[in-house]
Parts: C-alpha cells; structure tokens; sequence
C-alpha cells in the first residue's frame, strides 16, 4: 500500500502540473480548457466502495459535528437547590475530562477558580514530581473524586509559567522546581479553603437546539483539590466559577457563546427534583422585545401594556470587587415608602457598594441599611409574638392558637437600581420560613463601611442573565422549573 501511495502521489503531481500548463494556455489564447477524466486504478469492488463511503460518512458526520459545536449558540447545565443536603447552596452538574467524570458542584458567581475534589494518589500519579508537596487529606473521604490520570485531556500548568506567577491570583508562590506543577491555596471570605494544584482539562456540554449535541469545552482552567475545609464543601464534588475573571469557567464559557450566561434559582427549600438550568448564550427568556432602560429615579412606575417583564440595569465590572459582580443600587423601598439609607451605603467609591452572589444564601447589608430596613419591616409585624433564633434577630411566632399559620399580609420590600430597574421578590423571599411555625426577617447586619451582598435566597423565583459583553444585567420573575 505505501508503494501504491508513492505512485498516487507522483500522478497527482503530474496530472496537476498539467491541468496548470493547460489552463495558462486556455487563459492567453482566450478559449476553454478541456480534461478527460480517466480511472487510472482498477475498478473497486462494490463492497470496497461501501466501505469507502462509510469512512467519508464518517469523515462529513465529524466535521458537521465539530461545525455544530463551533456554531452553536447555547448550551445549558442542570441546576438544582441544595436544600436537600442541609446547605444554602445551589448545585450544578458538571462533566470534565475525557473521558468525561461526572460531578456535582456548588455554582459561585463569587469564584474565579473552577476546582474538583481529587484522587490524591492519582494528582501524584499524575503530577509525580510534586508528589511529596501535596496537601494533607481532607478528613472525610468525597463521595466522587477527580482522576487526572485517567483524563487524556489534562494538563497540569508549570508553576514556572507566566498563567502560575500572573494569571493565578491564588496560587502558591513556591516553586521547588520549574516543571512542578503551579500550586494553590484558594480562600473563602467564610474561612473555608482548597488546596491543590492547577492544571486545564475539556468539559463536557451539551449543546441547545432541536438536534441536542453533546460537545467539548477545550481549555478549561481546573484546581485538582487534595484538601480542603469548610461544611459548604461536604456535600458538593467542588466549585464551578462563575466570577468575573479571565480564568473562570463562566468567562471561557461565555466567551464562545454569546458574551453572556443566565441562571434561575428556584426555591431554596425546593426538593431535589425541582431543576432548572444555568445557560451559556442567549436566553430565548430574553429575546426581543427588549427591556427598556429609563432615568435613576426610584418612584415605582406603572409596567407598559405587553411588556414582558424582564428589567435591566448596568452591570458594574469593577476592579475593586471582583471576582464578583456589582450593581448600582438607587434605594430600598418598604411597603412604597423609599427608606432614609445613606447613598455613600450603595458607593463603592466611599467604602461601600452592592454585589449579586449566588454563593451566599442570606442577603448581608451593610449596618445603615439593615438597620433602615429591618426596623421598617419589623414595625408592621409588630402584632406578632417574637421569638429568639440564631443567626436572626427579628423571628415571630406565626402559629395560631387553632395551631394554623397566621395570615398576615407581609409589605412589599423593593430594590430600585440604576435604569429604573426594580427587584420586588416574593415577600418568602426576606420573611423566610425558620423552622415550623415560625418565620423571620432573612437578613443580616454586615460592617460598615462595607459592601452589601444581595444573596440567592432573594434572588430565587428570577431569572437573572449576566451579560458579560454589554454590561448589562437582566432579570425577571420566573418559577424557574421545566
């Protein structure tokens, strides 16, 4: 056959050599060149020329294939609460390697590192040289564990490399040698923590669209955790990164698709059946017609006829607060009364500030405004019998005394933002259900100066779209579940 190749090969030459004589020719003289096709090799058996086809097949299946992943304009990822395991959180499934290991990951819009619990013999296996500077083990074993021996696809950076000592705000500055792999010691604000080492590795989509593909995300950054602390951890696989970062999973994600990604979280204490999805690419949620953006004022204003609900307002990429994303917040309003909280409280120009985060579960507000917000919430509930429960100040008896739930209508809380953008979340939303028969203001008191944390437990029942490409944040009232 490698004879028969070499014969090929020098025929295709000659033959092109004279297709390009003959077309110079037709070209001066002004007329058509005109060609014999001739089969120069024996005829091939029809069972041969099935076969061949089969291989082009093949061939035209994979290119359409790696066309459609190259051209799609979605994908989504499964969404669900973590109520059921006791936490706060909210958890998305996520594959990575190749072949492709399953996990479930806690979705952070506060993290710019995506990291898995790993197999700490197989981060040795694959990473021999740093063996003996891995991290001590966690205490308790995770249920599923990252193999990067086991993954074709993994690559671990050199902590040598300009991605080590620049790109990775978190990573280790000791270097034993060049080729050990790039280290890090990632830390929360609540004390929890991940060590490991740092590599690139695919994930695994699925893609949108009637014909549903699944397709590889190449050039993941991802922490191959060896040890790490903190109950937030216990029960999830790890985190996937959703800040706005170079290295987050949602920049490179959102970087192929669109410039932009959108969850909806669904109640927090929904079962874990109840799912909806975070997004990559445009959300047919948002198509056209388009959110109107009016003047800063904060005076409630009346919703056109037909329009579709959502609200946008700028969203603020600063480098003071990231990896986290900012909002301008205009005001807060009880029950249409516009609260007296200083502005200096919303301007992260004067120690202030207010950021979305889908990793903490109650909002934190910086003092002067918990203070405005919680005395005017408290004061039309003031009829009820308060009762004492951590971590909450203001919590009441809303039992009967024919054992029912008392009816009380709750006031309307409002946030106004930039754009005359307003989130009115379900009054469950910041009167949360504690414990059975009773309910309590679910917000904290956070330092001042400080920021303010809009957390997802008043984000669920919305769907928010975080377009990354044009600034803007997008959100409306949904149920969230498919």
């Amino acid at each position: 056959m490698a004879g028969r190749r070499r014969v090929l090969v020098l025929v295709g030459v000659v033959v092109a050599a004279a297709l390009l004589v003959a077309v110079a020719s037709a070209g001066a003289s002004g007329k058509s060149a005109r060609f014999e096709l001739l089969r120069l090799a024996p005829a091939a058996s029809l069972a041969d020329l099935a076969r061949m086809d089969r291989e082009r097949m093949a061939f035209i299946s994979s290119r359409g294939r790696r066309r459609a992943a190259e051209t799609a304009s979605a994908f989504a990822m499964p969404l669900s609460s973590g109520a059921y395991t006791g936490t706060g959180q909210y958890f998305v499934r996520f594959r990575v390697g190749t072949p492709a290991q399953p996990f479930l990951l806690v979705a952070d819009t506060g993290s710019d590192l995506t990291w898995v619990k790993c197999h700490r013999a197989a981060a040795a296996a694959a990473s021999p040289r740093n063996a003996s500077s891995l991290p001590a083990p966690a205490a308790a074993s995770p249920r599923r564990t990252f193999r990067p021996d086991k993954s074709r696809t993994w690559a671990p950076i050199p902590c040598s490399s300009a991605t080590c000592k620049v790109s990775l705000p978190f990573s280790l500055a000791a270097c034993a040698t060049p080729a050990n792999p790039c280290a890090y010691d990632y830390r929360y604000k609540d004390g929890s923590a991940a060590r490991g080492t740092v590599g690139v590795d695919s994930a695994t989509i699925a893609l949108s669209g009637r014909a549903a593909r699944k397709a590889k995300l190449r050039g993941v950054v991802l922490g191959c955790t060896t040890s790490y602390n903190g109950e937030s951890f216990l029960a999830s696989d790890g985190v996937l990164s959703l800040g706005y970062s170079n290295i987050s999973f949602a920049s490179r994600a959102a970087s192929r698709f669109g410039g932009r990604f959108s969850y909806c979280l669904v109640d927090h204490l929904a079962p874990r059946n109840a799912t909806s999805y975070l997004t990559f690419g445009p959300n047919p949620a948002f198509s056209s017609p388009r959110p109107s953006v009016g003047t800063a004022s904060c005076k409630p204003k009346p919703k056109p006829a037909g329009a579709p609900g959502a609200r946008q307002t700028p969203l603020v990429l600063d480098h003071r607060t990231r990896p986290f994303y900012a909002v301008t917040v205009k005001g807060v309003s009880v029950a249409g009364e516009l609260l007296k909280i200083p502005r200096a409280v919303w301007d992260v120009e004067q120690g202030g500030g207010a950021i979305l985060d889908s990793g903490t579960s109650l909002t934190v507000l910086a003092k002067p405004a918990y203070r405005a917000m919680v005395a005017a919430l408290s004061k039309r509930l003031a009829g009820l019998p308060r009762v004492t429960m951590d971590p909450f100040d203001y919590c009441y008896n809303w039992t009967s005394p024919s054992g029912s739930d008392v009816d009380v209508p709750l006031p309307m809380l409002a946030v106004h933002f930039a754009g005359s953008a307003r989130l009115e979340p379900p009054a469950k939303s910041y009167v949360i259900d504690a414990a059975p028969g009773v309910k309590c203001i679910g917000l904290q008191e956070g330092p001042w100066p400080g920021l303010s944390v809009i957390g997802n437990i008043l984000q669920q029942e919305h769907l928010w779209e975080y377009d990354l490409k044009n600034r803007r944040l997008r959100f409306k009232r949904s149920r969230c579940t498919h």
